[in-house]
Order: C-alpha cells, then structure tokens, then sequence
C-alpha cells in the first residue's frame, strides 16, 4: 500500500532542465563511486581482460544492459504498432546464436588464449586476413556506438541544455570527457560493475514507466496482460513468407545476429574473456541470453501499452514510433514518468558508450600496436600508449556525434547505421570459413573480398523488391552478406 502513496508524492516534483541534469549528475557520481572501488590497482591486463576475475553472474546480468542500448529503449516498442511481437522470433533466433557462441566460438577463444577476437584470423589465414577483420571491427564500432550517443545526447540537449544555451558541441564534450575518466584507468574491470548498475536503472525505468501507464488506464497487472494479449499487437507469427517478418525469416536472422554482432564483436566477447575459466563464461552466455528474451520482452509489452494508451487518449501517433515513448512519458503522463524515462534512456546510453571505447582501445592496442607482443617495452611505457590511443578514439566519437548533428538528417543517419551492420557479414564469412573448412586463403586478396561483399547486399537490399519478384529482404542480409565472403575465400582457396 505503499507504493501509490510515495508514487503520488512523487508526481508533484517539476521536470525541468534542472531536475533532469541533477538526476543525471547523482547518477554520474554513483557510476564515479563503482569506478574509484574497481579501478585501484589496475594495469594493462585489467583494462583488456579484467585480471580474468570477474564473476560470471555479474558479467551476465551486465551484459544485458550493454546488449540494449537507447535505439532498443525508444525503438523496440515503437516497432509494437507495425509489427506487434514478430520481434520473438528474432528473440528465438538470439538463442540459438548464442547456443553456438556459448559451444563453439568462446572455447575457441580460451584455449587459443586470445585478449582480442580478431588475433585468430592472423592465426588461421594470415596478416591481412587478421587486419580486415579488426579495421571492419573499428569501422562498424565507431559508426555504431556513435549513433547510439547522438540520439540519447540530442536528448538531453532538448531537455535541459538547449534552455541554458549550451553549445551541442559541449554537451556531448562533457559527456564523453565523463565516460574517459571512469573508463580510462579500470577499463573492462571498471565496466563489468557499471554494466549492473545501468542495467538496473534500464530495468526498474521500464517497470515505473508500465506502472504509471496501467494505473493511468485503470488496470492491474493481470487485466493489463490480458488486455495485450488480447489486442491487435500481440500477433507473434507472420507467415507471409515475402514479408521482412516472416517467423522462419526472423528466427534465422536472429540466429545470425547474434552470432556476429556478440560472437564476433570484441566489445561483447571482452567481457565473456574476463571470465576465471570457459566453464565460468558459458554459464554467463547461458544465463544472459536466457534473461534478455525475458528484458525484450518487458519492452515489447511496454510498447503495446504505449499503443493502447495513445488510443485512450486520442494521441497523434508520431512519423517516427520511436518517439511514442518519450512524447507519452514526457508530454503526458507527468513529471515523474518524464524524469524515469530520462533516467532509463542515459542507462541505455553509458554502456553502448563506455564498452564501445574500451574496446576499440583494445583492438586497435592489441590488433594493429602490437602492445601484447611488445616485450621490450615497459609497463608504464604501454599504459602511456594505451592512454593516448583511449583519448584518440574518444575525440574520434565526439567528431562522428557532430556530424550526425550537422547532418540533422534522420534518414541519411539510419541509412549509416545500417551500413556499419553490414561490416558484420564478411567477419561471419571470414570465421565460418575458418571454422567449418582447413583450407588456406590468398590472405592479401581477402580485403577486397572482405569490401565487395557489403557493397553487393547493399545493391540487393535497395533493389530486392524488382529483383525477386516483390521479396524484401530484411535482417536475412547479414546472412547473405556471410555467404558471399564465405564463397569469396573459397575462390580465394590455395590448390595443394
């Protein structure tokens, strides 16, 4: 009987740009707090892999903040309204993939002893082989985790620093300075602990942001669930097979998806590699990817809410569903659903930040600085590097996140974001070929094969529809994109 009553107490604080940057300041200062406990001490090998202390369950229940980001948190329930919950079967798929990563790609990493993913390409084809695979890492990394701070830095620039005349070039200097200071010392034995702390405040954001909707609506929980379940939007199963959300279309993706963009993706397998042992990281794949089929579908469930809500209440539905949630969380449903809605979003922002400069840090150290391998230079020497090269990507990532603002064009941005996914498909053909045959490639052709790949599934994508008789193709592209490399090296193969 509590809860209402501070709920209600609650509902009288005023969102103005104040409120927003204190709420932004005090959770700053708790992340500084985990960063000051975790980062005495550390060197070279905390900042890569954590000393190879960090504990399963921890790394788990972080990862699931780091696998979501502020494009999951407004666009997962956008998507309810035109797809409804098709997105399962891509949830489905996940499992799968991580089944495979879990069995198959992380007990290669621990016996081949690996601290970036990418060294096992030089060890089975060779110096450009090894190369393509980090630089489309880099690429694909940078473009990614910078249009994932865009979006949530543009709104906090709205909201609060707009009213007081910042400069956007200054909110997002600050924001990235603040992500540099609790990163640059600890790295990934810093960022397995924030990871907790963000997936925390993502997850109890979405739960207020349910509470406040069914309340607003005159439902408890259990005529909520069975008010969605029974609505338009909790159709599952498209079987229009030319349709993108065709379910065995979905399943396959999801499949994939997972596959490269965390089996191959060293931000994510950095945090698996901090691990004590293989034993320990597969209880962690396990149980992670277990858990976020449960989180994505705490979103999707939101988004139907969302719907029903605007219905209610005659609201506009927006050009863009990815803007329902913060119109009915800020416009709407007051200053505190308003207030956790910022709150959720800057959690859903600091790991697609911090993870992402941590390990383009390590690839790029690791990769193509050789710091692993260079035994004549000193501890200090290194951590000198490693800071400079830290500092470099930053201002690489705040030069990117100020483009996107020049561009202020939404569609072009979305149209670079999905390029940089398409950097995954030759990674996918370049270890599936590695894994599945033993033959040798001509390692110094594999760049262009590595480029033309992402180029021709770009052509199919804009141009599926004339070409397969009214087919769009859909998140099956990454797999395309695979197969192409993949038949790529293989005419690239050395005759014995």
């Amino acid at each position: 009987m509590k809860k209402p009553i501070i709920v209600n107490h609650l509902k009288h604080i005023e969102l103005t740009p104040s409120s927003i940057f204190i709420a932004f300041l005090l959770y700053t200062i708790l992340l500084f707090i985990i960063t000051w406990l975790t980062s005495r001490k550390a060197n070279s090998e905390s900042f890569y892999i954590g000393n190879k202390s960090s504990p399963w369950y921890v790394v788990a229940y972080g990862m699931i903040g780091a696998s979501l980001s502020g494009v999951t948190f407004m666009s997962v329930p956008g998507w309810v309204g035109t797809t409804g919950f098709t997105y399962l079967m891509v949830l489905v798929g996940y499992l799968l993939g991580y089944t495979v990563i879990a069995t198959v790609l992380m007990p290669m990493y621990y016996r081949l002893g690996l601290t970036s993913i990418y060294s096992y390409l030089e060890q089975r084809f060779g110096f450009w082989s090894y190369k393509t695979g980090a630089f489309f890492f880099i690429l694909s990394r940078t473009i990614g985790a910078s249009f994932r701070m865009f979006l949530v830095v543009n709104v906090l620039q709205v909201f609060v620093f707009d009213a007081w005349n910042v400069p956007f070039g200054v909110t997002v200097s600050v924001f990235i300075g603040l992500i540099i200071l609790y990163t640059f010392k600890g790295g990934i034995k810093t960022i397995i602990w924030t990871d907790t702390l963000q997936t925390t405040f993502m997850l109890v954001a979405v739960g207020i942001s349910i509470y406040l909707i069914s309340k607003d609506l005159g439902f408890n929980l259990n005529s909520l669930i069975s008010t969605v379940t029974s609505s338009k939007y909790s159709n599952i199963f498209d079987m229009d097979w030319h349709s993108r959300q065709y379910f065995l279309k979905q399943i396959l993706s999801g499949m994939f998806i997972s596959i490269a963009m965390t089996g191959l993706d060293q931000e994510m397998m950095q945090k698996n590699l901090s691990c004590r042992n293989i034993r320990e990281a597969q209880k962690n794949m396990f149980t992670f990817s277990t858990v976020l089929v449960f989180v994505n579908l705490m979103f999707l469930f939101l988004g139907a809410v969302l719907f029903l809500y605007a219905s209610k209440h005659s609201i506009q539905l927006p050009e863009r569903s990815d803007n329902l949630f913060p119109i009915i969380a800020i416009d709407h449903l007051g200053p505190l659903a308003g207030l956790v809605f910022i709150i959720g979003l800057i959690s859903a922002a600091y790991p697609s930040a911090d993870g992402a400069l941590t390990s383009l840090t390590t690839s790029f150290s690791i990769d193509f600085l050789g710091l692993d391998k260079s035994k004549n230079l000193s501890e200090e020497r290194k951590k000198r590097i490693r800071y400079t090269v830290h500092f470099s990507f930053a201002f690489i990532l705040l030069l990117v996140i100020i483009l996107f603002r020049a561009i202020n064009d939404r569609a072009v941005i979305d149209k670079l974001f999905t390029v940089a996914g398409y950097t995954y498909g030759p990674l996918l053909g370049l270890y599936a070929f590695g894994l599945f045959t033993k033959l040798k490639v001509k390692d110094n052709f594999v760049p262009i094969v590595a480029v033309l790949s992402p180029i021709i599934c770009y052509f199919l994508s804009e141009n599926s529809e004339v070409l397969f008789s009214g087919y769009k193709l859909g998140f099956e592209l990454l797999l395309l994109n695979g197969i192409i490399t993949f038949l790529g090296l293989w005419i690239l193969r050395l005759r014995k």
